[in-house]
Parts: structure tokens; C-alpha cells; sequence
């Protein structure tokens, strides 16, 4: 999701590789729970998150928007393209995979955003890099960690790299929808967009990556 905010008023002004090391540890949170509350519909999943839901919950994408059971994802209109994001319980005013002990009950597979917060991602000279956002959380006395720690996902290399070229590929379909007037173009590309990245199934025997470059 695009925001439009001064990085200086939000970070610490530097930004950071995986290998750095930022003081952001939490303790493994000791219950906290603060980040997975008050969220509403920001969580947005790329595909790498679907993928791993998939794993962890053994769900396809259309069961976890099933409306006849309780589903786990919804969506929504981001910067013009429509996105899965977590569903939030609205009577708990929390994550909806917030356990009643304050834990992460998915956390093993829980999203990207979930894993860098409260990092942040600033997107300039064709690359990406870290940055701290000092006004999130209200952990006290956290301890530094390295980023790649942090995140703790394997083969980040690959990973990043899917970042960096899931977000060109979302400027790209943003700025290609701009110069669509007409309505009922405008809804297919939307549904063809969700359709190629989302809801068509990956192969789980075959690498997430190579999929999805081909499907780019």
C-alpha cells in the first residue's frame, strides 16, 4: 500500500540491510499483543503470504474467502487494485488469529508485513531498503536484532528479490488501470489481476518462485 508521508517524520532518518542490526526486539513480545490489535483492513497479503496460508491451513484461496464457513481473509480496494487482506475480528477489535492468550495462533506462516513490523520498506533507485518506524510499537526496553533474524525466512535473497519485483509489478498494474475509462474494462482487469497472482492454485511440489515468475 502506498503511503504518502515524510520517511524523516516516521524513522529514524537511516536506512538498513538485512544484515544490519536495529533495536527492535521485543522479547518475543511476552504477550503484548499491541501490533495485533486496532489493525482494521491494513494487512495486505502478496502471494508469498496466500502461498504459505495455503501450507499452514490447507485452505485454497476461494475456501479462505468462503463466506459459509469463517473466513480468514477478505477483500478490499488498494490503490485501485483489489487485494487480500486478514480479516479482522471487529467484536475483538483484533487480528482474527489473535488468541484469547494474546499470542499469534499462525505465526509460524504469518504474513510478510507481520514479520517486518514495525519495519518499514522504502522503495527508491530501483532497490528497496529497511527503515525503523519509531512511532509503532510501544514495547519498552527492546534489544537489537538483525534484520534477516528478525524476518526469519529462509532463502531471504529470493525473497526480497519477490518483493522488490511483486512491487513494480503493482505500480505497473496501478498505473496501467489510469489510463482504463471504461468501467466494465476496468472491473476484468481488476478480476484478471487477482485471478493470475491469487486465485488460480500454485502447485505446493513445485518451488513458490518459479511459479510465480511465470506467471509474471
Amino acid at each position: 500500500m502506498r503511503r504518502d508521508v515524510d520517511i524523516n517524520e516516521i524513522s529514524d532518518g537511516r536506512r538498513y540491510k538485512s544484515s544490519d542490526m536495529v533495536k527492535v526486539g521485543c522479547s518475543d513480545c511476552r504477550g503484548c499483543s499491541e501490533c495485533c490489535r486496532q489493525v482494521d483492513d491494513t494487512i495486505i497479503l502478496d502471494p508469498y503470504d496466500i502461498w504459505q496460508f495455503k501450507k499452514g491451513l490447507n485452505l485454497t484461496f476461494d475456501e479462505m474467502l468462503a463466506e459459509n464457513t469463517e473466513p480468514v481473509i477478505e477483500l478490499g480496494l488498494a490503490d485501485g487494485l483489489l487485494l487480500p487482506h486478514l480479516k479482522i475480528n471487529t467484536t475483538a477489535g483484533a487480528c482474527s488469529f489473535l488468541g484469547s492468550d494474546g499470542r499469534c495462533t499462525i505465526h509460524a506462516f504469518r504474513p510478510g508485513f507481520c514479520r517486518l513490523y514495525p519495519l518499514g520498506r522504502i522503495y527508491e533507485n530501483g532497490g528497496f531498503s529497511y527503515f525503523i518506524q519509531i512511532n509503532e510499537c510501544p514495547y519498552q526496553g527492546k534489544t537489537k536484532v538483525k534484520i534477516k533474524k528478525w524476518l526469519g525466512i529462509n532463502d531471504l535473497p529470493s525473497y526480497e528479490a519477490f518483493v522488490l519485483k511483486w512491487h513494480d509489478i503493482l505500480e505497473e498494474k496501478r498505473n496501467g488501470l489510469t489510463a482504463i475509462t471504461d468501467q466494465s474494462e476496468r472491473s476484468r482487469y481488476i478480476v484478471d489481476f487477482l485471478k493470475r497472482f491469487y486465485q488460480d492454485p500454485y502447485d505446493e511440489a513445485r518451488p513458490f518462485y518459479e511459479q510465480f515468475n511465470e506467471r509474471v
